[in-house]
């Protein structure tokens, strides 16, 4: 499976990036109620940091953002979402060798995009600063040619303007 296709099955939830778990049985190649069965087996493996349960809200807004289709994706069974520790873990569990190359693909696409994130960051930093050290120059620049647009328009309505008095 391609990296970009990984990436687009990684979705913020509670302001984590996370991935569901029917994205990961989908991925390993098994079904669903076969990976819960194998993490819940291996709860303790998995603390709430590395998994949780998503709520009815929560599916809600995946649901309406368009990240799932609709509610039937779930069967009735509420999804479960692994962190990037969580994924790491579901190795262990799976235990099997397309289950660890899956989850290094995984692994590499978490970190693309952790990378991306603090790049992102440092861009949006240093066009904070130019804006700040630039702002002023740009609102002198501003109104000036908001004076010389209205000085065109004054100039105009002077001259279209209706003459009274002696002709």
């Amino acid at each position: 499976m391609k990296l970009q296709e990984i990436e687009n099955k990684i979705f913020e939830i509670r302001g984590q990036n996370v991935m569901l778990d029917f994205d990961l049985a989908e991925i390993y190649g098994i079904e669903t109620r076969v990976l819960k069965q194998a993490v819940r087996r291996n709860l303790e493996r998995f603390p709430k940091d590395f998994m949780f349960e998503i709520s009815e809200k929560e599916i809600d807004d995946l649901v309406s953002q368009s990240v799932i289709p609709s509610k039937s994706k779930f069967g009735g069974a509420q999804p479960f979402a692994f962190t990037e520790q969580g994924v790491a873990m579901l190795s262990s569990v799976l235990r099997s060798k397309t289950a660890i190359a899956i989850n290094i693909s995984i692994m590499r696409a978490f970190v693309m995009m952790r990378q991306f994130a603090l790049s992102h960051n440092d861009l949006s930093e240093k066009l904070s600063k130019l804006e700040e050290r630039y702002d002023q120059e740009f609102k002198n620049v501003y109104d000036v040619l908001k004076y010389l647009m209205q000085k065109d328009e004054v100039e105009k309505e002077q001259k279209e303007r209706k003459k009274i008095g002696y002709k």
